[in-house]
């Protein structure tokens, strides 16, 4: 892929109309008879309807094809805490792979809303308007407060993409990855690198797909998250809190099976992967420099499997994987929550399409552009959601 400047960065967000998305309508509006179909008089008996049978706004509205993406730009994109009107890209840019990948709607919601409070209600207050809510780039611990009261107090589903997108694909191409291996989720030692949204929640996700609680080493900037440590912590560290004599990511990596990293660029050293298990797994998905450069990784250790979160080198760890075909299977069967069982079954779709015929350490995951992947996935959901009590069509 060749190399992007800053000029056509800027010249493609700015030239023709400002910004990546526009409102399209979908019905006509020509005549006067249309006006009076589109707004008053006629309207006002689509208004009675729905508040005569409220499910009718999915019938008569936009509502059940439209998710809000939102968000208060406390951690963008790994930039930090840049504000929400610097994150209004950021979120166009989601709404772009929505329609791209799901044909979804979206409305970016770029809320002034520092606080977990101030969040909460406003979400609550819009949620009428959308079949379902993505949060991004809202920093931690908050953001699991935010999700967490919000799918208890919204009957659409609320996912915080950055958490469980991310633990989706990762957990999508590790099962493929530890097939590859000759390995079981049950017998090895992962080591998480970051303790953000993405790796806590990635960690969590871990151990419902089968990892062992006590196999999962959580690593911040002051290192190993260990049972007793008091510097630097809060109750979704304290999860994963090990009774382990390990202080430094050296110590943790030392016969290690899995490393993921959702930290830094560069902090994974060619001694400390040399120290890991035969047939490692490495998916270094810090943007846009890895924990370990792809190249560097597999000079060092032949029988690596490495993915990051690059699209310019093999086994692109990326979430436009999972949340458009997520959100579609659960907006397809106006599911009121995405839960695990949901979650589950998009990891086995999306590692599916890769068969045992083509899977190889270059191909654990398959491109965002397969065409496979949106409804293949979004099947899986709408089934997974009509199983487990959450569809409501």
């Amino acid at each position: 892929m060749e190399k992007l400047n800053l000029g056509d960065i800027l010249a493609y967000h700015s030239r023709g109309r400002p910004g990546k998305i526009e409102v399209v309508p979908t019905k006509r509006l020509e005549t006067q008879r249309d006006l009076c179909l589109a707004y008053t008089p006629g309207v006002a008996r689509v208004v009675e309807e729905i508040e005569r049978r409220p499910e009718a706004a999915w019938e008569y509205t936009a509502r059940g094809n439209l998710v809000a993406v939102v968000s208060n730009g406390s951690a963008i994109l790994g930039l930090g805490n840049r504000g929400p009107l610097a994150a209004k890209p950021v979120m166009e840019g989601k709404a772009v792979l929505f329609k791209r990948f799901a044909d979804i709607d979206v409305f970016d919601i770029e809320l002034d809303a520092p606080t977990v409070a101030e969040m909460v209600a406003a979400v609550k207050a819009m949620a009428p308007t959308f079949g379902g809510i993505n949060l991004e780039d809202i920093r931690a611990p908050e953001c699991f407060a935010v999700e967490k009261q919000l799918q208890h107090l919204l009957d659409i589903p609320v996912f915080h993409d950055d958490q469980h997108g991310t633990a989706i694909i990762s957990g999508a191409a590790l099962l493929n990855a530890l097939e590859l291996a000759g390995k079981r989720l049950a017998d090895v030692k992962v080591v998480v690198s970051g303790a953000g949204a993405a790796a806590i929640a990635s960690a969590e996700f871990y151990v419902t797909m089968g990892v062992r609680r006590d196999n999962i080493r959580l690593v911040d900037t002051r290192g190993v998250v260990f049972r007793g440590r008091t510097v630097n912590m809060n109750p979704h560290k304290e999860r994963f809190a090990a009774d382990t004599p390990e202080r430094t990511l050296a110590d943790a990596l030392r016969g290690a099976d899995v490393f993921l990293g959702l930290s830094a660029a560069g902090i994974l050293e060619p001694g400390m992967l040399r120290s890991m298990a035969d047939r490692p797994v490495v998916f270094a998905c810090a943007n846009p420099d890895p924990e370990i450069a792809y190249d560097l990784a597999r000079a060092t250790r032949p029988d690596v499997i490495v993915g990051t979160g690059r699209s310019d080198f093999p086994n692109q760890i990326n979430n436009v994987l999972a949340f458009p075909g997520i959100f579609r299977g659960a907006l397809d069967v106006r599911a009121c929550d995405i839960n695990d069982e949901m979650k589950i079954a998009a990891v086995q779709a999306i590692a599916s399409l890769v068969s045992d015929t083509e899977l190889a350490p270059e191909h654990i995951i398959v491109n965002a552009f397969d065409k496979r992947v949106g409804p293949t996935v979004a099947a899986a959901v709408s089934k997974a959601a009509r199983d487990s009590g959450v569809a409501r069509k």
